[in-house]
């Protein structure tokens, strides 16, 4: 039976990578496919050595599928190589000291490696994503209007949509239903037309590395549909929680 890891945010802290992959390791039902939804990196020492561990996976784990993240995009803007050409939202964040701290702490041999991440998976019908299909920097909740969540898996088409970008877990859940629309140009509008919206969802996979002692990821069975949370603690006070 296929079981797929999802996690997002490991955010340079190689010790909760390390949990998770311990944790995944301790499941029942082998994992065979590891997605991890960018933001792998962040402006911390730690994430070179994160790179390394991604890319030099041991022979019982699953070979990593990354994607970009938001961090990865600052760092891509700040060598010239991303879609935009100022680090705008990076200065408007953190800071302007933020721009050195990030370029100090992805050692330049590394820097093609998070060019060539993809922006995204398309599995089966399921959607995997930093933010979403608008953009990386978009930011998907539990509050996040019901339209704007139908916009998001209608645009590829997906019935799942895995995101990171919040660093929250959460499945929402989209109805059987009708979407009625029309379109208003100056010289006429057009009769309002509607859409048949079959079941979809959407699913926050949490955040591995933002809380110290903490990490969140998601489990997933394409099978079945089965959605697992777990919290995986580690350090002085480790364990770890399941919620479905």
């Amino acid at each position: 039976m296929t079981h797929w890891a999802i996690l997002s945010g490991i955010e340079g802290n190689l010790a909760a990578y390390e949990a998770v992959l311990a944790d995944i390791k301790r499941q029942r039902q082998p994992v065979e496919e590891l997605y991890i939804l960018g933001d792998a990196i962040a402006a911390t020492s730690e994430s070179a050595k994160v790179i390394q561990r991604i890319r030099s996976p041991r022979s019982n784990e699953p070979e990593p599928q990354v994607c970009q993240g938001w961090w990865e995009e600052q760092l891509l803007i700040l060598h010239g190589l991303g879609r935009t050409g100022e680090p705008t939202e990076l200065i408007e964040r953190y800071g302007i000291a933020m721009v050195k701290t990030l370029w100090d702490a992805i050692p330049q041999d590394m820097v093609e490696w998070v060019r060539s991440l993809d922006f995204g998976f398309f599995e089966l019908d399921c959607l995997l994503i930093h933010g979403s299909s608008v953009s990386i920097s978009d930011e998907l909740t539990p509050d996040t209007p019901p339209m704007q969540m139908l916009d998001r898996v209608m645009r590829m088409d997906a019935n799942n949509l895995f995101c990171g970008r919040s660093g929250l877990t959460f499945q929402y859940k989209i109805q059987h239903g009708s979407v009625t629309s029309s379109i208003t140009t100056l010289d006429q509008a057009t009769s309002p037309q509607a859409t048949l919206v079959k079941p979809r969802q959407v699913i926050g996979v949490g955040n591995i590395g933002r809380i110290p002692g903490q990490a969140t990821y998601t489990l997933y069975n394409p099978n079945t549909n089965r959605v697992e949370f777990r919290t995986v603690r580690y350090g002085s006070g480790k364990g770890f929680q399941v919620t479905q």
